[in-house]
């Protein structure tokens, strides 16, 4: 069952490793990322921030979608954390079970416009986010859990 999928550009760190799993109950956290799948070091890194309560998984953006579709996680309380808006695109589109997405932090760049803190989004991306709600999944910008709920489409 996944729990929630995050965008987080730093991916796993204390308050995505304590905070979130705590407050989601997640007994596995999914790191879905095409170039962390590939890289030991960042994998290597991103074990020291991982929470003993929970199983930690590096996979693909198509793998994490395989892996998901054959039900191999559906014993597991997943909480998904992803890079960017384009990843997170990219497995909503091919997991229907991704239901709420999180934006939690997204990094700044060219083009791109802060709409809360610690997030800032190109219109490409706001466009990305629009067309996942219009889908029917419920995008969320909030950074910790006990933050209020505030849905993308009000920030744009």
């Amino acid at each position: 069952m996944i729990v929630m999928t995050r965008i987080d550009y730093r991916l796993l760190h204390g308050q995505v490793a304590f905070a979130w799993t705590n407050n989601l109950s997640a007994n596995a956290i999914l790191i879905a990322n095409d170039s962390v799948a590939k890289d030991n070091f960042r994998k290597k890194t991103l074990q020291l921030a991982k929470p003993d309560s929970a199983k930690l998984i590096f996979k693909s953006i198509e793998d994490s979608a395989k892996a998901i579709a054959s039900g191999v996680t559906d014993k597991y309380r997943v909480f998904i954390v992803v890079e960017n808006i384009h990843d997170a695109y990219r497995l909503a589109k091919k997991v229907p079970q991704i239901k709420l997405i999180d934006l939690g932090l997204s990094d700044q760049k060219e083009g791109s416009k802060n709409i809360a803190k610690s997030v800032y989004v190109t219109p490409e991306e706001s466009g990305l986010l629009t067309e996942l709600e219009n889908n029917g999944i419920q995008v969320l910008v909030k950074q910790a859990p006990g933050d209020p709920d505030i849905e993308f489409s009000t920030l744009i």
